[in-house]
């Protein structure tokens, strides 16, 4: 078609020839583009000679000033301290972007320090499968006495399950609670060197040595949030919604002890009798705990009765009740395009020094611990 359209007559439009050939005009047009044009080939564009600007230095000015900036005087020296200099000495030769232009065109203008490059962080990918394999954690302030004094709650929560397995009070936010907090938790379920990963942000008591020290004398491997990225912890972030957002949450605790007192009753409703919309509407402990089953038969049983007694109730057929998800990841587009490598995580040396280690808490120490 297209070498038809080439040697058809130059007299007839494109639209007949289309026409006749059966295809549309736009078919007819990519088609010429294809094919070579039987046209000589155009002319080789010849270079311009510069245009004369009066405005412009001389190739002597151009040397001279190239010479004075490069002299022991002014070689370390930026053009704007060059120009003012010499302006202050009652001289003029050039201005400021004249002076880094001849710069820029020797190639002696750039950074002089040696910058690194941008890093590039990836997205985290972490996925659980059953309890225990991935926790996130976090930290938020609870509201004082009185304004500029804050409470900080250390979280952890189980990201399969969403069960709270451990939580602190404290004055203040550092990587010693953090620690303390670990230590206890990891002790208390157990957890066998190399079976754990956990997720967080990249704040200070996150990345702090001494928590990360404590990761790797039990063999966790450690995940974070890209920085300034909001959504990477999201189940973390979610919990703590959950719980500001409760209708008896106070405007301000009046102490540290009423502070754990309400978070003590909060994580036993949350475990125990929150219905979490994410996992079906099961509460956290009985997918933490394995005992879903035994009540998702009782719910099936219930939606069966009603189906028999009230069949046209349901269009769709006999109602199924869902079960809790069978994996929760973080990114799960990441998870599934890194494999099986999907405890990856972003740079960050936790065998890096950095300083002499935090003291652990002692007993007397301004917190409440609470697993």
């Amino acid at each position: 078609m297209a070498q038809s359209l080439a040697q058809s007559d130059h007299g007839l439009r494109i639209e007949d020839c289309a026409t006749a050939l059966g295809v549309s005009r736009a078919t007819a047009y990519r088609a010429l583009k294809t094919v070579a044009p039987s046209s000589p080939a155009a002319p080789v564009p010849v270079p311009r000679a510069p245009k004369n600007v009066p405005r412009a230095l001389s190739p002597t000015e151009r040397k001279a000033l190239l010479d004075l900036m490069n002299s022991e005087r002014f070689m370390d020296q930026p053009p704007r301290e060059i120009f003012a200099s010499l302006l202050s000495e009652g001289a003029y030769h050039a201005s400021v972007s004249t002076m880094y232009r001849l710069l820029r065109q020797l190639g002696q203008c750039r950074e002089r320090r040696s910058q690194r490059a941008p890093a590039r962080y990836q997205a985290p990918a972490v996925r659980a499968e059953k309890p225990n394999e991935v926790w996130v954690w976090d930290i938020t302030r609870l509201p004082g006495p009185r304004p500029g004094v804050w409470f900080y709650v250390y979280v952890i929560l189980d990201l399969f399950s969403r069960y709270v397995v451990g939580w602190l009070v404290a004055e203040h936010e550092n990587a010693a609670h953090a620690e303390h907090l670990f230590a206890a938790t990891l002790l208390r379920h157990g957890i066998a060197p190399g079976s754990l990963c956990v997720h967080s942000d990249r704040g200070a008591p996150m990345t702090a040595s001494l928590l990360q020290d404590t990761f790797i004398d039990h063999g966790i491997a450690p995940s974070f949030s890209r920085p300034q990225v909001s959504n990477d912890n999201p189940h973390a972030e979610a919990s703590f919604r959950t719980m500001k957002g409760q209708p008896d949450f106070p405007k301000r605790f009046p102490s540290q002890v009423e502070a754990r007192r309400w978070l003590e009753d909060y994580v036993d409703w949350y475990n125990h009798a929150h219905h979490h919309v994410a996992l079906a509407l099961f509460t956290p402990a009985e997918v933490f705990l394995g005992t879903f089953a035994a009540v998702l038969e009782k719910r099936q049983a219930a939606m069966d009765a009603m189906w028999h007694r009230h069949p046209e109730r349901f269009p769709h057929g006999r109602p199924r009740v869902a079960a809790p998800p069978s994996f929760v990841a973080i990114d799960p587009d990441g998870v599934h395009a890194h494999g099986e490598d999907w405890h990856d995580t972003s740079p960050l040396n936790p065998l890096s020094a950095c300083g002499r280690r935090a003291r652990k808490p002692s007993p007397n120490a301004q917190c409440l611990l609470k697993f």
